[in-house]
């Protein structure tokens, strides 16, 4: 049967039609307003073929991730949402966090992984999540412990649930015995090198980050943090004197809505907190004790309608004794909010070559963020 002229005119024209649209796509996709980290991989149409990019893309204080790709590195997808701590079975998100070496953790299709005890994350492990819908809950959520070189990118972390005294199966298949969990998205214990970056992060009994125990050079970036009480804790208490040493780049983050304090609440050490939106607060959006020190530069304060509009706070300031350095650079300021600086000094950051980044301009910073947390990739490789 000979197919008609107005039959192939209809499908030439369809097809015309369709590459119109997808040009057109990816043109406004790629129009859209990066952030310096973003641009590094996402005007990549072909990300997906080229995943271990996103490790030179991080800035601040986790520096480059390069010890997470390379020769060597292990390529593992999670095909089975299913969890059992004390014999993980292959497929699992748990049997590949466990995997010694370099690995890269992809996932085959949307999940809902539900966790029945928390999750321990080898050193040198990629969570990327990227291009699927990967939802984790339940008990007590993910642990950086004693490890290095850990990225968590592209996750739907919610609903973690404090658990008491438990075991899981821990590296080299080793049974550990755990003290109780408190119910938080994303924990740190005496960890360094870590980039969380691009995760939605809601609704824990706890807190959404703790980074605790000594852990330093962290970098938490382009998270979208909302409908949570206690938010983000760095340093792990008030006699925890090894939190000294504490480095973190709080970045390009998006705080709210529904969020009441701790973004962050910073122990002893340092908190370079910039180009992050803040969409109210109830107590407080930045606060600390024990002395620590606090650059808030270029962000964005849209304080709450009612309420209290001071950006910090402080638990036990001494005022006869040297203030601590609470310092604002270029902050923006909305709707009443307000930031009470303290110090005299400057507390700068000092990054290395591979850590520092552009500061972009405050007002810009909601456009920036505007994509912050899990992204949605689509078919055509977009993201």
């Amino acid at each position: 049967m000979k197919i008609g002229a107005p039959f192939r005119f209809a499908s030439f024209l369809s097809l015309f039609l369709f590459l119109i649209f997808f040009f057109f796509a990816q043109n406004v996709c790629l129009a859209k307003p990066m952030n310096v980290i973003d641009k590094c991989w996402r005007r990549d149409t072909n990300w997906r073929e080229h995943r271990q990019r996103l490790a030179k893309c991080s800035v601040g204080f986790a520096g480059k991730m390069t010890n997470n790709i390379g020769k060597g590195t292990i390529r593992y997808k999670v095909t089975d949402p299913s969890d059992d701590p004390l014999d993980p079975k292959p497929g699992t998100l748990r049997y590949g966090a466990l995997i010694e070496g370099k690995t890269w953790i992809t996932f085959k299709k949307n999940m809902k992984i539900t966790l029945q005890k928390v999750l321990l994350i080898s050193s040198n492990t990629a969570l990327d999540g990227r291009g699927v819908g990967v939802h984790i809950e339940g008990n007590a959520c993910l642990v950086i412990y004693k490890a290095s070189n850990v990225i968590i990118h592209g996750l739907h972390i919610h609903h973690c649930k404090a658990q008491g005294p438990s075991s899981v199966m821990g590296p080299r298949g080793k049974i550990m015995s755990l003290g109780a969990m408190d119910g938080d998205a994303i924990r740190l214990v005496t960890a360094s090198e870590v980039w969380i970056d691009h995760n939605t992060l809601y609704s824990c009994q706890d807190g959404l980050l703790d980074v605790t125990r000594g852990s330093t050079n962290v970098t938490v970036s382009n998270n979208w943090f909302r409908n949570q009480d206690k938010v983000m804790l760095l340093g792990h208490d008030d006699g925890y004197l090894r939190d000294r040493g504490m480095k973190v780049t709080v970045v390009l983050n998006h705080f709210g809505p529904n969020c009441n304090q701790r973004m962050p609440r910073v122990r002893y050490g340092y908190a370079h907190v910039v180009n992050n939106l803040y969409q109210g607060w109830t107590q407080y959006a930045i606060g600390g004790s024990m002395n620590p020190s606090i650059k808030s530069e270029s962000n964005y304060f849209i304080a709450p309608q009612s309420g209290k509009k001071e950006v910090t706070w402080r638990k036990g300031v001494d005022h006869n004794s040297k203030p601590w350095t609470f310092y604002s650079v270029n902050d923006y300021f909305e709707n009443g909010a307000c930031f009470e600086e303290t110090g005299k000094d400057e507390a700068k950051p000092n990054y290395d070559d591979e850590q520092k980044f552009p500061i972009a301009e405050a007002k810009t910073v909601k456009n920036l963020t505007s994509s912050a947390g899990a992204l949605k990739c689509s078919r055509t490789l977009t993201c």
